[in-house]
């Protein structure tokens, strides 16, 4: 039961990014400027962001430890997200948001089967089974399908 709920909560990511594109798109125009809105977009989740640690850190009586190291690359999730955010904003009005969203799931299953075979930054390794390797192939095919037609 647990794993189905944590799918349906990767669903409803994922509808709440199909969403974003849009809405950050007519945010771009209506600023003029895309990457204007990307950084509004990331300044209000940063705000609804802190909002959660603080209702989090009062109900847990834990805060977080703000003097911890971090190493840079820690830093880099942000800076990826917002490449992610600025090129939607880019492409959801040239190719559609349902193309946006197959290509974005296409890079992030690549990835993802990357990450998972070598084990990137903690992450336990999975092997490259046949399985794996023929599911993104057919989604690749679907966003061929997506795009084309």
């Amino acid at each position: 039961m647990t794993g189905f709920l944590w799918g349906i909560l990767g669903v409803v990511a994922g509808a709440c990014i199909a969403i974003q594109a849009p809405i950050n798109t007519q945010l771009g125009r209506a600023l003029g400027m895309p990457v204007a809105a990307a950084m509004i977009s990331f300044a209000a989740g940063a705000v609804a962001l802190a909002a959660v640690v603080v209702v989090f850190s009062r109900l847990q009586g834990v805060a977080p430890d703000w003097r911890a190291p971090a190493p840079w690359l820690y830093f880099a999730g942000g800076c990826l997200g917002s490449v992610y955010v600025t090129a939607a904003i880019l492409l959801t009005p040239r190719i559609g948001a349902a193309a946006v969203m197959a290509f974005s799931v296409a890079g992030q299953l690549t990835a993802g089967l990357i990450i998972d075979r070598i084990g990137f930054m903690g992450v336990a390794v999975r092997e490259l089974t046949t399985g794996r390797v023929v599911g993104a192939l057919l989604l690749c095919a679907g966003v061929v399908m997506i795009r084309m037609f």
